[in-house]
């Protein structure tokens, strides 16, 4: 018995060393990923900087005769999500595709006009990676909401669910809810591991993101930073919540359908002052929405702290874009925040069966 329970371990262990056998990891897989020490990390380049970096930073501020010594209360670690260990780009940001679906494929939905007709006119521009016009992307940004009007959170993030079982565009063997760079799990495994407090501070919405990372990232949901819905009660009416009875007996609280409480660039330091008090020592970010976050950080004189931004610039593994690539490397390089190259520093990035098909 005690045999076939130690090759079963063994068997379990081969299978998830080696990804070659499976399409993607998996959600299961991605949450057993265990960094304690420097020897531990698998999914990186030997003479990657950023990891060589990020191992320093740990054991100096952790080291408590160091006089960069940071106590464990103050060690915060704060990352975007979508492009920073979350694919962003196939074609567009996993709640903005999930809008896409329920308007134009879900059959048990009926969307508004206005909603239809704009989805049928910028679903080619989407996945063409064309720029829509302001009218377009501020219709766009409202429809992110009010297509779930009437929903409770748990029916919301039922919906999350079942979209993450679909297969990600322009990416081989790789589902929604899989596609998380695992190098970048790796960091916050031994960032955790090694006594860091680590925050969500995304642009993307709070339910989405809590239900895209629920067991599979170490990060408590009130560690979760997001845009926010607004909800109203079935019962509310026109009333103020501020003056509105609930009554549990003959009303629920649903989206209203209101457009979302955007978490973007300066307000993410809003975000970070009002739901975690203390500055970050450590931030990962991957565009221009979370420059507010990265300069807030190395803004921080009280104790050592870094800035790191990883560059999408794999176009076999990754739907990377080099223009785009090369002009996110040079704002880094700018503001000195640490690039991370996709392609040089990644040993794997989803898994190795997972590659670029347009």
């Amino acid at each position: 018995m005690k045999k076939r329970i130690l090759a079963a371990i063994a068997a379990g262990l081969i299978a998830f060393g080696s990804f070659n056998v499976s399409n993607a990891a998996s959600r299961e897989q991605i949450a057993a990923i265990n960094v304690q020490t420097a020897s531990d990390f698998q999914f990186w380049n030997e003479d990657s900087p950023t990891k060589a970096k990020i191992i320093e930073f740990v054991e100096d501020v952790t080291n408590p005769y160091s006089s960069n010594y940071i106590p464990p209360e103050d060690r915060i670690a704060t990352f975007d999500m979508d492009g920073t260990f979350y694919c962003e780009t196939a074609p567009i940001y996993f709640q903005e595709a999930m809008f896409l679906h329920r308007v134009l494929e879900d059959k048990n939905y009926t969307a508004p006009k206005k909603y239809l007709d704009l989805a049928k006119k910028i679903k080619p521009k989407v996945y063409a990676k064309q720029k829509l016009t302001p009218a377009e992307s501020k219709l766009y940004f409202e429809g992110l909401t009010a297509v779930y009007a009437g929903m409770t959170d748990e029916e919301y993030r039922a919906y999350v669910r079942d979209f993450m079982q679909d297969n990600e565009t322009g990416l081989s063997n790789l589902k929604r809810g899989e596609a998380f760079y695992l190098p970048m799990v790796e960091i916050i495994s031994y960032l955790t591991n090694n006594g860091f407090q680590v925050y969500i501070d995304t642009a993307c919405g709070v339910s989405t993101t809590r239900e895209l990372v629920n067991g599979v990232i170490p990060i408590q949901f009130d560690r979760i930073v997001g845009s926010d819905f607004n909800y109203t009660s079935t019962n509310m009416g026109k009333d103020n919540p501020h003056d509105h009875f609930y009554d549990r007996f003959k009303e629920k609280i649903v989206i209203a359908g209101t457009p979302l409480k955007d978490n973007a660039k300066t307000i993410k330091i809003f975000s970070i002052l009002n739901q975690i008090g203390k500055s970050p020592v450590l931030a990962f970010g991957n565009s221009g929405g979370d420059s507010g976050m990265l300069e807030y950080t190395l803004q921080n004189d009280k104790y050592r702290s870094m800035s790191f931004f990883v560059i999408c610039d794999d176009t076999e593994r990754e739907l990377g874009n080099l223009k785009r690539a090369k002009s996110d490397t040079e704002l880094a390089l700018k503001r000195g925040w640490n690039p991370i190259s996709m392609h040089d520093e990644f040993k794997t990035i989803y898994g190795d069966n997972v590659r670029r098909i347009n």
